[in-house]
């Protein structure tokens, strides 16, 4: 039989990983522990769950607590609220906030194109004759919450199609609730996510009119690339827990980077057990394609993207563009600093 030797010192230290701990000279020292915010459950999410499921922030040092808070808007009400460390939902949302008077700063980027740019109606309006955006007038379309990412697409994409208010946007919580409110027909449709789009077509009861994958229905909308779901956090926090903010950012760059180099199907096996059980596995996989084309694998913010969101959520559709130019600027709104140091650029 071999001889295992096995220390007091070994002993800690496998304690210590065990339990999410840092071992210091003369003392255990448990990991910071932070509450992270997401707006729902979605295969967009990915990078997060990697970085849960693969160990990637307790391997950063960081012990973080995944919690689906169901809609941007409530989202970012939590975090300006402090009872969660960090929010990820819609770049949009961090304007928000920031613009209604709690300073937010986006660290973290998952999508270069907002995959839930996407309009699905069901088998009866299409039907009855709704095959593109512009046969959505009088319709009505079901959206998370007022001022959110979900509306602030619908809004964007029905009024380049000519339809300003001409579309009755209906706040209806999260995606399980639209997609069942769209099947009971209580809406004509809804903004949706590649997942969504592939079940209804597959079980029948929905059509899609405009995808975000398709570059025909973006480009009548929008000009290029427009930030879509990423990560931010409190100024204060970013001010006064930097060294935190490193460890959760460190994480969600190793979860892109798995998320970049795994199959559709890997990534549809990693997401389907803890986080969407109920979502078909087929639909999950034909989701991670579509958002291969979506995803922003360098995770970081450019100031064009920047620009080209604050041009879609100014007009008057959620500001004034002037307030967004003299309280939103680039510089003040994003930080690249903590996914460059992450990826070793500085």
């Amino acid at each position: 039989m071999a001889h295992l030797n096995i220390t007091r010192r070994s002993l800690l230290g496998a304690a210590a990983a065990g339990a999410g701990m840092t071992l210091l000279p003369g003392r255990l020292q448990a990991a910071p522990s932070v509450t992270l915010g997401v707006a729902s459950l979605d295969v967009s999410y990915a990078p997060i769950y990697a970085a849960l499921k693969k160990g990637y922030f307790s391997a950063a040092g960081l012990d973080v607590e995944h919690l689906n808070s169901q809609s941007g808007p409530r989202t970012k009400q939590m975090l300006s609220a402090g009872q969660i460390f960090a929010a990820s939902t819609g770049s949009s949302d961090s304007i928000a906030l920031t613009m209604a008077g709690k300073p937010s700063v986006l660290v973290c980027s998952f999508e270069r194109r907002p995959a839930l740019a996407n309009i699905l109606v069901s088998k009866a309006a299409y039907d009855a004759g709704v095959r593109s955006v512009k046969d959505l007038a009088g319709r009505k379309i079901g959206v998370t919450q007022p001022q959110s990412l979900t509306w602030l697409l619908g809004v964007a994409i029905t009024e380049a199609a000519g339809l300003k208010g001409k579309v009755d946007f209906r706040p209806l919580g999260d995606f399980t609730t639209m997609l069942g409110a769209v099947k009971a027909g209580s809406v004509d449709g809804c903004i949706a996510s590649f997942s969504m789009l592939d079940a209804a077509e597959a079980e029948g009861w929905g059509m899609p009119i405009f995808r975000a994958y398709d570059d025909a229905n973006w480009n009548s909308a929008f000009k290029g690339d427009l930030p879509g779901v990423g990560v931010y956090v409190l100024k204060d926090t970013l001010e006064e827990k930097r060294a935190e903010v490193q460890k959760l950012v460190d994480g969600l760059v190793k979860g892109t980077d798995w998320v970049k180099a795994a199959s559709p199907e890997e990534i549809a096996e990693l997401v389907k057990a803890d986080f969407l059980p109920s979502t078909p596995l087929a639909a999950l996989v034909s989701g991670a394609k579509r958002f291969k084309s979506t995803w922003n694998f360098d995770n970081t913010y450019t100031p064009t993207a920047y620009a080209d969101l604050i041009a879609v959520m100014g007009d008057g559709r959620m500001y004034p563009s002037a307030d967004l130019a003299a309280r939103a600027k680039f510089a003040d709104m994003a930080d690249n600093s903590f996914v460059l140091k992450a990826r070793g650029k500085v």
